[in-house]
């Protein structure tokens, strides 16, 4: 059997496949800044999600002891390590019960990290009554 060597095949160019790659990439820079408002959406559902729980702790709580607190301890809320703390951090937010009495609390979510990077930092609050607010949008 006999193999001819100098036969092409046929394909594709060095050059056609940068062109196909910087139009890609032209396109991705297009649409970026139209999808970091659903990244910082999908990041914020996070703090939600937390403060929820911090608030059913709280009133847990609160029934047992007829206040609130602001010790996580004393709550059995574990706070998630968070990604500025090392590698194997996972939270993007920093949850802190700022006031706490008999009658109410007052829980905050900060973002630890600025997802659309323009300097400010999603901040979300909750209050015994479940008053779920964004404070400052990112």
């Amino acid at each position: 059997m006999k193999f001819n060597i100098n036969k092409k095949i046929p394909g594709y160019t060095l050059t056609e496949i940068l062109v196909v790659l910087v139009i890609i990439g032209i396109l991705v820079l297009l649409a970026l800044p139209n999808l970091l408002p659903l990244i910082t959406k999908a990041k914020s559902t996070e703090a939600k999600v937390q403060l929820e729980h911090l608030h059913t702790q709280e009133k847990n709580y609160f029934y047992e002891k007829s206040k609130y607190s602001t010790d996580f301890n004393e709550l059995g809320f574990i706070q998630e390590k968070l990604t500025t703390d090392g590698q194997d951090g996972r939270a993007n937010y920093r949850i802190e019960v700022v006031q706490a009495s008999n009658t109410g609390f007052v829980a905050r979510a900060t973002a630890v990290v600025d997802f659309n990077g323009n300097g400010t930092y999603n901040v979300w609050e909750i209050d015994q009554d479940k008053n779920l607010r964004e404070v400052t949008p990112d």
